[in-house]
């Protein structure tokens, strides 16, 4: 008789997303309860499956939660399990560490929150023997690797570790129990849940090592379907894994090539022609895209002068497709004007010209805007700076975009005293 389990991390139930409320407080409603929702996915998925167990690999909460709504609501979940006999393993993540509700709430007894200590879990299912080991974060920071301290693999069973790791390290994670994955499948464990980067992935090897990535996504940073394995122990001791979706808003950029575009209208249809294939291709409920607008058109000056009456038409596009939504546009088109010649340049052409060349590539302005932005980061609590990239070489190109998008917006405000008729 086989054994199954779902393996999932990073949660982070009812993670805040203030910014985003503050856009569109629809969409804020829908992703600020897309973590919920995500849980209850699983859940449901647990009981369609009838699987044997839930294993969760860390960073179930976001932080230091105080909301009794939040404890209630997973202790709901969790009786939903318990009532349908199913067991859940969990350990506590950098974030988990945190939370007082982790340590203080009283969950079903079928409920096991690994401790700071190791341990393993027996478990006999017909004729498998099964060895759950986990090991929770005591602290936020965990700077060592954790692998040396899990207890060795019970001889006879299948072994399946739970580890919260950054392994050897990943873009936009901070190091947290770092340990090589050539170390994981020489450790004598069968399988390895992990969690922490948020990116799925299974590393091949003699043993098969799983980061599942999050269930559902929070902003662009984490576009992208969001799954789960479900995992089978068959009874040769085999192990077989499926990625199950459990996303019920999925981030997506979506390019808008505009260089076509003569008239205003010729913008909108593109976008919604933009928005329309996205929905098409996306498999989670919805659909919630960062359109780039890319290209050289006439309208580009425009487009930046009237940024909110566009997003407000894409909106409504959007709306009209059915469970997709606009999280922001981004404009990276340039101007031409077909009208104008050596003898008739418009002189704002010129002077966006001038300032391209001159003002904007003097070594003095660059400095200027880099140290204001460095200023604005030293502001910004770190889960906020990802905006400006996660590297130097990101930094400053990011630099370079602003520098030349601010030059388009002075150009664009200076192009006509008022707006045109679309």
């Amino acid at each position: 008789m086989s054994f199954r389990f779902i393996h999932t991390a990073d949660i982070h139930l009812d993670s805040p997303l203030r910014s985003l409320s503050l856009r569109d407080p629809d969409l804020g409603l829908l992703i600020g309860d897309a973590t919920r929702q995500a849980l209850v996915a699983i859940v449901d998925l647990c009981l369609e499956e009838q699987v044997n167990a839930l294993v969760i690999a860390g960073d179930l909460y976001d932080g230091d939660q105080t909301s009794m709504k939040t404890a209630r609501f997973l202790a709901t979940q969790m009786q939903r399990l318990h009532e349908a006999g199913i067991s859940v393993y969990t350990i506590r993540g950098n974030h988990d560490a945190l939370s007082k509700i982790t340590q203080e709430l009283v969950l079903p007894p079928s409920v096991k929150i690994f401790g700071a200590r190791a341990e393993a879990i027996e478990v006999q299912h017909g004729g498998l023997a099964i060895a759950m080991h986990g090991l929770s974060f005591g602290k936020p920071q965990a700077p060592e690797s954790l692998l040396p301290k899990f207890k060795q693999p019970v001889a006879g069973a299948v072994n399946i570790g739970i580890m919260h790791t950054s392994l050897v390290g990943a873009p936009g994670h901070d190091a947290y129990a770092p340990c090589n994955v050539a170390d994981l499948h020489a450790s004598g464990f069968d399988y390895w849940a992990l969690g922490h980067i948020h990116l799925r992935t299974q590393h091949l090897g003699t043993k098969t090592v799983v980061m599942p990535g999050m269930p559902q996504g929070r902003d662009i940073n984490e576009a992208g379907e969001k799954s789960v394995s479900l995992v089978t122990v068959n009874d040769d001791r085999s192990i077989s894994v499926e990625e199950r979706l459990t996303s019920i808003a999925q981030f997506e950029r979506v390019t808008v090539d505009v260089k076509n575009a003569r008239e205003w209208r010729d913008v909108v249809t593109a976008i919604e022609m933009a928005l329309d294939g996205q929905r098409d291709k996306t498999r989670s409920d919805h659909l919630v895209g960062r359109l780039k607008l890319v290209g050289n058109t006439p309208l580009a000056w425009q487009l930046r002068r009237d940024a909110d009456l566009l997003q407000a038409e894409a909106e409504q596009r959007a709306q009209g497709i059915g469970r997709t939504w606009v999280e922001k546009i981004e404009l990276a088109v340039h101007p031409f004007d077909e009208t104008a010649t050596a003898t008739t340049a418009d002189p704002l052409v010129e002077l966006g010209q001038l300032m391209q060349a001159d003002v904007m590539t003097s070594h003095g302005f660059r400095e200027d805007v880099r140290q204001m932005i460095k200023d604005l980061l030293d502001d910004l609590p770190p889960e906020s700076r990802k905006f400006a990239g996660n590297s130097e070489t990101e930094f400053e190109t990011f630099i370079d975009e602003l520098m030349i998008q601010s030059g388009d917006d002075i150009i664009a405000r200076l192009k006509s005293p008022g707006r045109e008729t679309q």
